[in-house]
C-alpha cells in the first residue's frame, strides 16, 4: 500500500513542481544573494506560472551570469538586446530592466552597510509569519510593507503581489496549505 502525502495542491500532477515543494519552496532563505536571486525569478514570474519559470531557471542562471549582481548592474543597452534575444528566458524588456535597476539598488544597500536578508526578515522580525493556511492569498500585509519599502531603495517590478509570492517562496511567510506536509517544517 503506498502511503499518501499531502502538498499543497499546486505542487500536485508535476515532477518538477513537486520537488521544487518539498525541497525548496516555504524554506527560509537567510543569505542575501540567494534573496535577491529568488527575486530576479519571482519578478520575471509575474503574470506568469512559476512552472514557466522553473523550466525555465537553469537558462536563467546562465543569461544572467549566475545572478552576480554586480555583473547585471553594469548591464547596458547590448546586454538588454542580448536577453532580449535569449529564447531560453522570459524575454520581457520591462523584467529585464528591473532587474538591472535591482541589481543596482541591491548593490547601494550594501554600500550603505545594509544587509539584505537582514532588511526582508526585520519585517517579520526574524521569523516566519504563517500564511493563511490556504496557500492562495495573492497578498499580504508584510508584502504591502515590504513592496513599498523596497521602492523606496529604488527597486522596480516589486508590487505587492509579487513581494507575497516571493516571500512565500523563500519563507518569509509560511504559505503551506493546512494539510500540508511541508507546513511544520518550515517555520
Amino acid at each position: 500500500m503506498t502511503e499518501t502525502i499531502n502538498r499543497c495542491r499546486w505542487a500536485q500532477g508535476d515532477a518538477r513542481m513537486q520537488a521544487y515543494h518539498d525541497e525548496e519552496w516555504g524554506v527560509p532563505v537567510r543569505d542575501s544573494r540567494a534573496l535577491w536571486e529568488k527575486l530576479v525569478l519571482d519578478t520575471f514570474q509575474a503574470g506568469l506560472s512559476w512552472r514557466t519559470i522553473l523550466y525555465k531557471r537553469e537558462a536563467f542562471r546562465i543569461a544572467f551570469e549566475d545572478f552576480d549582481p554586480r555583473r547585471i548592474a553594469a548591464y547596458g543597452p547590448a546586454e538588454i538586446e542580448r536577453l532580449m534575444g535569449d529564447a531560453g528566458i522570459v524575454r520581457a524588456r520591462a523584467k529585464i530592466e528591473a532587474t538591472i535597476r535591482n541589481a543596482r539598488a541591491y548593490l547601494a544597500m550594501q554600500d550603505r552597510g545594509e544587509d539584505f536578508s537582514a532588511f526582508v526578515w526585520s519585517f517579520v522580525d526574524g521569523r516566519p509569519a504563517m500564511g493563511d493556511r490556504t496557500g492562495s492569498a495573492a497578498r499580504s500585509t508584510v508584502g504591502d510593507a515590504l513592496s513599498a519599502a523596497l521602492k523606496k531603495r529604488g527597486f522596480g517590478f516589486v508590487g505587492p503581489v509579487v513581494v507575497h509570492a516571493w516571500l512565500q517562496a523563500v519563507g518569509v511567510i509560511n504559505d503551506h496549505e493546512a494539510d500540508c506536509f511541508r507546513r511544520s517544517g518550515c517555520g
